[in-house]
């Protein structure tokens, strides 16, 4: 479980912080019920995934750097979203392997960076209260969560624990469309895709669909109007059902 006296950080995200902070004030709550004193230090700014992906890498690199020398004094990590969180365990140590000092530090930050279903149930030890009043859910699972991360229990496990119906969507792992920069190079494609997603979650009628990754939030809701479906990101559910 680690030191709970020790303070751990809360690295927001880019799209948490600018449009759904919601999110990242739920995070924090949950966090403190754990029994975590929570830091959120001002001065972080993009993990560098949008410079990483569309190839400039020098770029990506120099906010890697920035995130590196921010976040390693902390005792862990905490990300509410899986995309950050891949960026920070799987690419950072390759982003910056030129520079063998940079990548050891990237190696011991990727160590203690923590998806946050992940930290609460792996590093916390931490299962909500049920609720008898929790709703019936069905959960999206994002890519980067699932495929790089391989969280695909730990989110399942926290909202089962809280007393939360969850009933499968057909295939829940199925890319929502989102996909970075994807859905601004084909929208086409990626709004169709995001149109099938939300096809298969309404026809489970779930009170709510529950994502942990923010970019999948904010693609799914740009397209909910009409379909029925209520998107949450599994902290704002958690949150409300553990007050």
């Amino acid at each position: 479980m680690g030191d709970k006296s020790t303070p751990i950080a809360l690295m927001v995200t880019c799209l948490v912080d600018q449009i759904m902070p919601d999110v990242g004030i739920a995070a924090v709550k949950l966090l403190r019920r754990a029994g975590y004193t929570v830091d959120f230090p001002t001065g972080q700014t993009c993990c560098g995934q949008p410079f990483y992906n569309s190839g400039f890498h020098d770029q990506a690199a120099q906010l890697a750097r920035r995130t590196i020398m921010l976040f390693e004094p902390y005792a862990a990590v905490v990300v509410p979203g899986g995309s950050c969180t891949s960026m920070i365990r799987e690419e950072y140590p390759r982003l910056l392997a030129r520079w063998p000092d940079w990548q050891r530090r990237a190696v011991d930050l990727a160590a203690k960076t923590f998806e946050l279903s992940a930290f609460l149930v792996h590093r916390a030890q931490w299962l909500p209260e049920p609720n008898a009043n929790a709703p019936r859910v069905t959960y999206h699972d994002s890519c980067h969560m699932n495929r790089m991360l391989h969280l695909h229990d730990e989110p399942r496990t926290l909202l089962t624990a809280a007393g939360c119906t969850l009933v499968e969507m057909d295939e829940p792992d199925r890319c929502c469309g989102f996909g970075g920069l994807f859905c601004v190079r084909m929208p086409e494609v990626s709004n169709a895709m995001t149109a099938e997603k939300l096809r298969r979650a309404a026809a489970v009628e779930s009170d709510v669909l529950v994502s942990a990754d923010p970019g999948c939030l904010m693609q799914m809701r740009g397209l909910v109007e009409g379909t029925g479906v209520r998107i949450e990101h599994l902290a704002t559910v958690l949150e409300a059902i553990t007050r």
